[in-house]
């Protein structure tokens, strides 16, 4: 019988890679084993897991990867994500593969800011940034106790993986550096997220189903389960899409708390795959809003279905509950979808809201980002690409206006509503750009 091995790799605060990765290397050729970081600083370049290895990082422990994009040209992946092929730690077809703590990964973010534009308060990225732990078409995946912070890019990406367990992790990176996902579930099944805390600027656990190389759908997200958790976001906290090329089905988040958000749950159908029975239960949110250049301002519920490529639909949402909800929100409730697809089958129960006034007026209007225009915008335009794009009259593309102000609750392309204590306290007198009627449902 193959007994498993323990390395244990001393710290040395010099460039440990080869010496990292010599110590997988041989657990994963003995038929696993546990490769340890000791107390102490640990610097590296890119790192390459295996089936059977558990990469831990001990009390004191702290893993500081190397800030330069070209030490990461060895780990390269397969799903590109903001120009990025590279990982700090990647994973390609292995089983039993773990991370845990308790120590530190220092990711090093602030080195792959380029400037700040104040006008929509956010930092300028670096065009080339490497994620921090990318897992590609692996099996029984455990994450558990570890810390990341400062992530340059999404933190931890898992694509088309299956059987993954997620508990204890802390994820803090900089509230104004744009594409620090917290966690990305990218087309995975059978997965349990519990008991973890991120604080991020960008979504905090987002599951999504990316395109291949050939323009399909890497796979479906099916069985997810997200619960007891903590997130903090200036985009969206707890987010199904926006790449949405294949279906989602069965997933449920519930007794988590959103706080400090932009928005709170959100369902973003863009690429043709469906959104089935999704469930949001016993969530408590504090959604608040934020500058035109981040996503949304202050919803605690967005749900939208728009045809961002002309070329194909967007994916119908069907069968979303939402119940049990408590807690405050600057912008308002919104159901819309502009596409033929629509929503479909919506249960609101036992929703309690405070909707207060915020002191930007952003919330005033709802958010159909991303559009065609984020995606692809004009050599002339102002703007990012896949963020945001100013049009001639100096407003940024795709937020609109609420018909007459902004209500409390808004729906369009909406098929099938249900409600049932469903309670939003607005103030006694209602602020300028307020639309006096609590629920305002725009025919298409």
């Amino acid at each position: 019988m193959t007994v498993p091995q323990q390395f244990s790799i001393a710290a040395t605060g010099h460039d440990a890679t080869a010496a990292i990765q010599s110590a997988i290397d041989a657990a994963a050729a003995r038929g696993g084993g546990r490769v340890s970081l000791a107390a102490g600083e640990h610097v590296a370049g890119g790192l390459r897991l295996k089936s059977g290895v558990e990469f831990h990082l001990a009390e004191g422990a702290l893993l500081r990867p190397i800030p330069d994009y070209e030490a990461y040209r060895d780990t390269t992946v397969g799903v590109i994500a903001e120009k990025s092929n590279r990982g700090m730690i990647v994973a390609h077809d292995a089983d039993n593969v773990r991370i845990t703590g308790p120590g530190r990964i220092e990711a090093g973010g602030e080195h792959f800011i380029t400037g700040d534009d104040a006008a929509v308060g956010t930092f300028i990225p670096a065009e080339f940034r490497p994620r921090v732990v990318v897992l590609e078409r692996c099996r029984n995946v455990a994450f558990d106790g570890f810390h990341v912070a400062g992530s340059p890019m999404w933190t931890l990406h898992l694509a088309d993986c299956e059987d993954i367990a997620i508990r204890n992790v802390t994820i803090a990176n900089d509230r104004r550096l744009p594409n620090t996902d917290g966690m990305v579930l990218d087309a995975c099944r059978r997965v349990l997220i519990e008991d973890c805390e991120i604080s991020t600027a960008d979504d905090g656990i987002c599951l999504k189903t990316s395109a291949g190389p050939d323009g399909k759908a890497i796979g479906t997200c099916e069985n997810v389960m997200v619960r007891r958790s903590t997130v903090s976001s200036l985009s969206c906290a707890l987010k199904l899409g926006t790449e949405s090329y294949g279906d989602f089905n069965t997933i449920v988040f519930e007794d988590c708390k959103v706080v400090r958000s932009n928005r709170g749950l959100g369902l973003f159908s863009r690429d043709g795959g469906h959104m089935r029975n999704i469930r949001f239960s016993r969530i408590a949110v504090d959604c608040r809003e934020t500058p035109d250049g981040f996503w949304g301002s202050g919803e605690a519920l967005t749900v939208t279905v728009v045809d961002r490529r002309p070329e194909w639909r967007a994916g119908a949402v069907e069968n979303l509950v939402v119940e049990d909800i408590t807690g405050r929100m600057e912008g308002a409730i919104n159901l819309v979808s502009v596409s033929e697809a629509g929503i479909h089958d919506i249960a609101l129960r036992r929703i309690t809201l405070a909707q207060e006034p915020g002191s930007l007026g952003t919330g005033l209007h709802y958010d159909l980002r991303p559009t065609f225009a984020d995606l692809a915008p004009s050599a002339d335009a102002a703007g990012r690409a896949n963020a945001w794009t100013r049009g001639a009259d100096g407003r940024i593309v795709g937020l609109v206006d609420y018909p007459d102000g902004m209500p409390a609750v808004y729906l369009k392309g909406v098929r099938g509503l249900s409600t049932r204590e469903v309670a939003v306290k607005r103030p006694a007198r209602l602020p300028e750009g307020w639309n006096a009627t609590n629920i305002i449902e725009e025919l298409t």
